[in-house]
């Protein structure tokens, strides 16, 4: 098996950056399950995400996201998708599942690096440094349809971001603003 990356996350290293509580309840929730899940709320400015934080670490697993439902709906569904992961189940790129939302499949996207500033600040601090590697969980219509097939619901495509598309060709909308 050839050598694995080295993790230069908070737990691995030292570091000179100032701990915060958050920083510090993801590093225990880390020892503690293996991966810590980030939610951010729906808010004026746009809908919900959440992340995971720790996958790398401690699996060599790409962290995972999944945007526009309810945070809690998306935390059962990352924590899902880790116990997945944890029993050996990874993520491939453009793969389905339909191991995560209950009758229904998902898609799995590789996340453009140029997205990872915006959305997964916690993350990049985590990990202090590469590799860092992030898929995209995404959920379809009530019909089965995803955001790139015809016919799918146009709010399904206002809620998940396709991060798979670099941000500066990505459709103007909520996800585009964020700095």
């Amino acid at each position: 098996m050839p050598d694995q990356p080295v993790c230069h996350c908070l737990l691995c290293v030292e570091h000179e950056v100032e701990l915060d509580e958050t920083d510090r309840s993801a590093m225990r929730t880390v020892q503690e399950r293996g991966w810590a899940v980030i939610m951010i709320p729906e808010d004026a400015d746009g809908p919900g995400w959440a992340f995971t934080v720790g996958l790398w670490h401690t699996f060599r697993s790409p962290e995972v996201a999944m945007f526009g439902l309810r945070v809690d709906v998306m935390n059962n569904c990352l924590k899902t998708l880790a116990n997945e992961i944890a029993a050996g189940r990874h993520l491939v790129a453009d793969q389905e599942r339909d191991d995560v939302i209950r009758n229904y499949s998902v898609a799995i996207k590789k996340v453009d690096t140029s997205w990872y500033r915006s959305l997964f600040g916690m993350a990049l601090h985590f990990y202090q440094r590469p590799p860092l590697s992030f898929m995209e969980v995404v959920w379809p219509d009530a019909g089965g349809r995803f955001p790139w097939n015809e016919g799918c619901a146009l709010r399904l495509r206002e809620l998940q971001p396709a991060l798979w598309i670099p941000k500066d060709d990505h459709a103007p909308g909520p996800w585009t603003k964020l700095p």
